[in-house]
């Protein structure tokens, strides 16, 4: 029983850093209804832009604090250079376009930073609470109270702040919005910057439990995107139990399933999508979306 409840600590773990990805795929699809294939990179670019500012010689909250800052600036950034000229174009168009910047970012901190692996300082320290026979290690913790930081500020944000009322008021009718008087451009474009923070949260998490590298967000994403549709890509909260679910499941997976190991894990958000597209198209939180005809 010990050894179960063990992998379900992991699995929470694993799976808060998922649920922050997920959580800025849903943000973006929610505000514009695009799917930001590019979300990962985005999160690498910003883990670098942190690492750059430790290596400077900045204290790590510091470091975080001017990277969140640099990420809200780059995202509504891209908004408003990349994909406002596409706004309104076919699905196709805006797909193609967020694969291009996939690559582009990519290449980008390439060309930067090299693609050599580079340490990434924890910002959490070492060690474990031993409690009943399980071991909960410290950065586990962390990670776990900064998602729960992050959840708590979005729903401040988007429940008790007149900027949040707005975007939540864009993204549920935007032309209604326009008639009111919200600007609805520019809350769009706080809806790219805010998942762009909220990004760099996941890429900053991720890196020092993995490794800091331009592909290193490669199979994040795709846990992200299982998350995003296990809970609705249309349900912030969702994103965030999808993706505890899904770290969950892998890790039960990959301990009890003997055919799975440590090898086939990946196989698991991909069978959670395939599963939750044949079942239940909206997700477990989300919501159908009727069209009168």
């Amino acid at each position: 029983m010990a050894g179960f409840l063990q992998q379900l600590v992991e699995g929470l773990g694993a799976g808060a850093v998922y649920a922050s990805l997920a959580l800025a795929l849903v943000l973006i699809y929610r505000f514009t209804g695009i799917v930001n294939f590019a979300q990962g990179e985005m999160a690498m670019f910003s883990t670098y832009i942190a690492w750059q500012f430790t290596v400077a010689g900045l204290p790590f909250w510091l470091a975080l604090v001017l990277t969140l800052a640099v990420s809200f600036a780059g995202g509504m950034l891209i908004e408003r250079i990349v994909i406002r000229p596409v706004e309104g174009a076919p699905e196709l168009t805006v797909v193609i376009v967020t694969v291009g910047l996939f690559i582009f970012v990519n290449a980008a901190a390439g060309w930067i930073w090299t693609f050599l692996i580079k340490d990434f300082p924890n910002p959490f320290p070492g060690g474990a609470v031993e409690a009943g026979g399980l071991s909960v290690g410290y950065s586990t913790l962390g990670v776990l109270a900064v998602v729960a930081v992050v959840m708590g500020l979005l729903y401040l944000l988007f429940q008790h702040t007149k900027v949040g009322l707005g975007m939540r008021a864009v993204a549920a009718n935007p032309d209604s919005a326009r008639l009111v008087g919200i600007r609805v451009g520019w809350m769009l474009a706080l809806g790219w910057g805010l998942a762009a923070t909220v990004g760099a949260v996941s890429g900053i998490l991720v890196a020092p439990l993995l490794f800091l590298e331009p592909n290193m967000m490669g199979g994040v994403l795709i846990y992200a995107f299982a998350a995003a549709t296990l809970g609705g890509f249309d349900s912030p909260a969702g994103a965030v139990a999808g993706g505890l679910t899904v770290g969950v499941a892998e890790t039960l997976a990959g301990a009890y399933v003997g055919f799975i190991g440590s090898d086939l894990k990946v196989g698991v958000p991909l069978a959670i999508i395939l599963f939750v597209l044949l079942l239940r198209p909206q997700g477990l939180f989300g919501r159908a979306v009727v069209e009168r005809v």
